[in-house]
């Protein structure tokens, strides 16, 4: 056995095979139900012609067929491709070329948007579609019925052998505002973002360590609170099925903090993974105003990735739960689980700080690391088990993932500073990237949708503090003479191109747009001119 993701999975089950391994809703099932199930669809899809190294899409709001999905590609070493379901069809259009998706599973409200779709997609050739109680027709796509699919299919595990360096790839933001697939080998990613499947212990030095320490370890009630479809949650899940814990998923399409709570309560969660402020502060506000009283009793942690907390709402959780661990957790698709975040007792600290391992360094513009205590401003790096890069885009591989002075280096723009103390100060992107709720957010996609309205000649996108969210986006535009284009207006016609989350929550109209002399926009100037607008209405 290797450190491949099925034959850990494969060897956790075995050794706990009746413990409960995810419950979503009304249902509740084993680690043997589960590991049973998703061989059976392993079967299924390759008598679907899918195989070792072909991309098959989660198109799926939180459900156990989730993990199942992801598990069965693991089987037949193929790749799970995830999904934002909030993605309007230009979107998906993009990215099922751009994931070369040979197969997707997804919920049966979503085949039209799908079939408007994969008709100019020719390696998109099979289908299978989860029961949601929609109508929606799923006979263009010819899609099998995934319920009868899983019980028709073999539940023998005859798979041929795999290899820790099968791929796992994560889509996430890039640079150009469309999505990028993160390429990772199955042995980094366990180790580099899994914590080796032993969270609270040290990482595994064999394979058949990972079941022992399963079998051993407390069987620990986690609840990823963001969806699936995002790295944070998914990386949380495989985290805890890997160390024998209980997944406890929040079904439907929506976040309900007093849904969350109830969970708390009925399933004796222990830790919980957020997406900062924008989960953070609702979860707090739903206990403080709530007529009812919910059991927290049982949880220790509240994690948040992807996003930080901000002070005022970690004192927010603190007044309704003051024995709870609130922890902040750095990294990111790029780059895993680089370190957790320390209290810098600083009223002056240029940001949040974490407490990094050997694998993490400041680098210079040299792209040497910087000593400690310097308080030289540098780019946070990763060493050791990264990436093997973005699929289909060498380019941006070769800027991101660097090689300087024989070391191979993650490098995706993170500016800080690396303590006397061997912490690391972050102090946020070099690029553009809007952080609303933990969505990646690009203004160059936005700005496009913009642009294609006839009112607007031209448009800078950027973000603004917000209180709930970190930031909220902000358009500033020109308009075309003679027009005067109103935020419901532009909200309709760029929903028409990209995902709601993405849309301007202000718009400030200027007799023109500033840029730099490289032609470029001016990102500091437009962000000056949506603040000072916001603050001059806040102020008359």
């Amino acid at each position: 056995m290797e450190f491949n993701l099925a034959d850990l999975f494969e060897s956790v089950a075995d050794a706990i095979p009746e413990r409960e391994a995810i419950i979503c809703g009304d249902r509740r099932v084993t680690y043997a139900e589960l590991d049973e199930r998703s061989t059976r669809l392993a079967h299924h899809l390759q008598s679907q012609g899918l195989g070792e190294g072909d991309h098959i899409g989660l198109y799926l709001y939180n459900c156990v067929e989730y993990m199942e999905g992801t598990l069965a590609a693991f089987k037949i070493r193929a790749v799970p491709i995830n999904i934002n379901y909030r993605y309007v069809e230009e979107e998906l259009k993009y990215l099922f070329d751009n994931a070369d998706l040979k197969g997707i599973i997804h919920h049966r409200e979503f085949a039209p948007r799908i079939a408007a779709v994969a008709a100019n997609l020719p390696l998109l050739q099979a289908f299978v579609s989860v029961d949601d109680g929609s109508d929606a027709d799923v006979a263009g796509l010819g899609a099998s019925d995934y319920g009868e699919a899983v019980a028709s299919a073999s539940a023998e595990r005859d798979f041929p052998p795999r290899k820790e360096d099968d791929v796992y790839i994560l889509y996430t933001g890039g640079t150009t505002g469309m999505p990028k697939g993160v390429m990772w080998r199955h042995a980094d990613l366990l180790f580099a973002a899994l914590m080796g499947g032993n969270p609270y212990g040290p990482p595994p030095e064999t394979p058949e360590q990972v079941a022992v320490n399963a079998a051993a370890g407390h069987a620990m009630a986690a609840l990823p609170a963001a969806p699936l479809m995002h790295g944070a949650a998914q990386w949380a899940a495989l985290i805890y099925l890997f160390s024998g814990g209980k997944v406890v998923l929040t079904p439907g399409k929506t976040f309900d903090p007093e849904k969350i709570w109830e969970l708390v309560e009925q399933e004796k969660v222990q830790s919980m993974a957020i997406v900062g402020d924008a989960m953070a502060r609702p979860l707090a506000e739903a206990l403080a105003k709530s007529d009812r009283t919910y059991d927290t009793s049982s949880l220790i942690v509240i994690g948040s990735g992807g996003a930080t907390y901000s002070e005022s709402v970690k004192d927010q959780l603190r007044a309704q739960l003051p024995n709870i661990l609130l922890m902040d957790t750095f990294g990111g698709s790029e780059g895993g689980n680089q370190g957790r975040g320390v209290d810098a007792n600083d009223p002056n600290a240029s940001g949040p700080r974490f407490q990094a391992d050997e694998t993490t360094a400041v680098l210079d513009e040299d792209l040497r690391p910087l000593p400690p205590g310097t308080g030289t401003v540098g780019m946070l790096a990763r060493k050791g088990r990264i990436p093997l890069g973005y699929y289909k885009d060498p380019d941006k591989t070769a800027k991101t993932f660097i090689e300087a002075h024989g070391q191979r280096w993650v490098v995706a723009g993170d500016m800080a500073v690396l303590e006397a103390d061997g912490t690391v100060t972050l102090l946020g992107r070099g690029s553009n990237c809007i952080n609303s709720g933990g969505e990646k957010i690009f203004p160059e996609e936005v700005e496009a949708a913009l642009r294609s309205h006839p009112a607007v000649f031209d448009a800078i996108v950027v973000g603004v503090p917000n209180e709930r969210w970190g930031e909220r986006v902000a358009a500033v535009v020109h308009a075309r003479e003679g027009q005067t284009p109103t935020l419901e207006e532009l909200d309709a016609h760029v929903r028409e191109h990209i995902a709601g989350y993405k849309v301007p929550r202000e718009l400030h109209l200027v007799d023109a747009i500033q840029r730099q002399p490289s032609g470029k926009p001016d990102y500091k100037w437009a962000r000056a001119q949506a603040v000072g607008a916001a603050a001059a209405k806040e102020g008359s």
